[in-house]
């Protein structure tokens, strides 16, 4: 009897602790974002406002487009890609490290010429301008046209005005279009090439816009990866990235609307 009763207390207290013992809390799931740098801003804003669902948390990583793709390719936990061009999402399409039946265009941009702040200059961006004489002794900033999205729409924008071949050896070439912004902002360099969106809050001003018809169509394209960890979160973020609620956002940043 006593035995019986014996087990009977040691059976409550084992059962008392399993009916206490406290709950682990159940750990975050995280939401991989990679985007071109000039997104930064504008994306920065949209995310930090932005529902990814209970347990989920939400981690960007900026940079040039370029570097972000080969990071992808090597494998980088990115959930999803939000690249300056589609050549860089097409890069990644071959290498089938993006889901196809997610990739879509969010915005559009336009691309400047731009000073510091001081300056007083308005430029006519017309074919023959007179860049050479504008830089004078300085150089021209600009994302590196063999690999930065900004670089190529710069060179291509250069190229068809007939300027290209008479600035080539006076290029400052970035190593993301943020960082040739800084060039002109810091005065390294008299004139640089950004998209209008890097200007919206910078201490550089706008002294010439590119015609839209000089340079190819510049879109952000954005697309879930094949490795990603938290697929059905990835589409949902996608979808609301081309919501009315999150164009506003791009819109107010300086990008323009794809549709």
């Amino acid at each position: 009897m006593h035995g019986l009763r014996g087990s009977l207390r040691v059976s409550a207290v084992v059962l008392f602790s399993v009916l206490v013992a406290p709950v682990a809390p159940v750990q975050a799931q995280t939401l991989t974002v990679f985007a071109a740098a000039s997104m930064a801003d504008a994306l920065g804003e949209i995310l930090r406002h932005y529902d990814p669902g209970r347990g989920t948390r939400i981690v960007a990583s900026y940079g040039a487009s370029s570097t972000l793709s080969r990071q992808i390719e090597r494998g980088a936990p990115a959930d999803v890609f939000v690249s300056a061009d589609q050549a860089w999402m097409d890069y990644l399409a071959k290498a089938a490290r993006i889901d196809p039946t997610t990739r879509t265009v969010l915005v559009g941009n336009r691309l400047v010429l731009i000073a510091h702040a001081t300056s007083t200059a308005r430029i006519d961006i017309v074919p023959g301008f007179a860049l050479p004489k504008l830089l004078g002794n300085s150089r021209l900033a600009m994302g590196d046209p063999m690999h930065v999205p900004a670089g190529r729409y710069a060179k291509a924008a250069l190229t068809s005005l007939g300027v290209w071949s008479l600035v080539e050896r006076k290029v400052a070439a970035a190593e993301n279009v943020r960082a040739a912004l800084n060039y002109v902002a810091r005065g390294e360099t008299t004139l640089g090439i950004v998209y209008e969106s890097d200007v919206m809050k910078s201490t550089v001003r706008v002294v010439g816009v590119f015609p839209a018809g000089s340079h190819p169509p510049i879109e952000f394209p954005a697309a879930m990866t094949t490795a990603a960890r938290q697929p059905e979160a990835a589409r949902r973020l996608l979808g609301y990235l081309r919501s009315s609620e999150a164009r506003e956002v791009f819109v107010r940043y300086g990008f323009t609307p794809t549709r």
